[in-house]
């Protein structure tokens, strides 16, 4: 069969592209034989760094974002997933800050995957639009990160 002319798909985005393959680093990178101490700071330096590479109104939310889930969960460990800021649980990926500017979109997003504890009845948010981190705002994340690993 031979593609018609109306197809209008055409594959993924740069940007998904380009965290597609942010992700196969990350995997190679983590692969590497050094203890888990050492591959647990490596994680979280290259997580600041990758926050340091924001703009500034989404630095400032991603640094506050990182602050708060350190502060609340402590055992989420920081790390780059598909080249954005996360927390994981033993290996797995509980939340993570998905900036605006990475894939070209209106706002930033505060997500959480399957692994949190969120659920609340048929159905319930797992994305969270972020437009600037008020006192209010820390509150809630800190609530949801609380509630998602608990």
């Amino acid at each position: 069969m031979s593609r018609t002319k109306t197809s209008t798909y055409e594959g993924f985005t740069a940007e998904e592209r380009a965290a597609m393959k942010e992700h196969a680093q990350e995997v190679k990178k983590a692969s590497r034989r050094t203890s888990r101490a050492e591959k647990a700071a490596e994680a979280e330096r290259d997580l600041l760094a990758k926050i340091a590479e924001m703009p500034d109104a989404e630095r400032v939310i991603a640094e506050r974002v990182h602050a708060i889930v350190t502060a609340n969960a402590p055992m989420l460990a920081p790390k780059l997933w598909y080249g954005m800021p996360a927390y994981a649980l033993d290996g797995k990926v509980v939340c993570f800050f998905q900036s605006a500017d990475k894939f070209k979109t209106r706002y930033s997003t505060l997500g959480f995957n399957d692994l949190a504890k969120l659920d609340d009845g048929a159905m319930w948010p797992t994305h969270f639009a972020l437009a600037e981190v008020t006192a209010e705002v820390e509150e809630r994340i800190a609530e949801l990160v609380r509630r998602a690993v608990g």
